[in-house]
């Protein structure tokens, strides 16, 4: 887990070159976004990250493994047209014998970890969520 972590944390699109030393070839990949099977179209979906947002970042505060399988808790950190988010999330890995993720999926919640902090769409979801919210007495 200590190489899939430092592997995260110091991302970038020239460490993208590792990626078949941390997955495995026909690794499966998951995240409110997207849903891949293998080492190229899950590189692809970092190539896109590094394209789409500034500053992309991973900072992973837990790490709890038993076995094969690890949960990370993590904050992605980046910039978008120049205004900075963070999500905060967990990943579920699944590893092969050899150490390599065969299974990866991501948890966090795209309502309020990202569309909440939108310009324009934000102010639709906060009032969606003050309305389906629980009033405090």
């Amino acid at each position: 887990m200590d190489k899939l972590i430092a592997w995260y944390t110091q991302l970038s699109p020239e460490s993208l070159a590792q990626i078949n030393q941390i997955y495995c070839a026909d690794a499966h990949f998951k995240d409110p976004f997207n849903e891949v099977q293998g080492t190229a179209a899950i590189e692809r979906i970092f190539r896109h990250m590094f394209e789409a947002m500034q500053a992309p970042r991973f900072v992973v505060d837990e790490c709890v493994q038993q076995g094969c399988v690890a949960y990370v808790r993590w904050d992605f950190h980046f910039l978008l047209r120049q205004r900075a988010y963070c999500i905060h999330g967990t990943s579920r890995f699944e590893l092969a014998a050899d150490g390599r993720v065969q299974d990866h999926r991501d948890y966090w919640d795209t309502g309020q970890e990202l569309l909440q902090k939108l310009p324009f769409v934000g102010v639709i979801f906060r009032q969606l969520g003050k309305r389906f919210a629980t009033p405090q007495v």
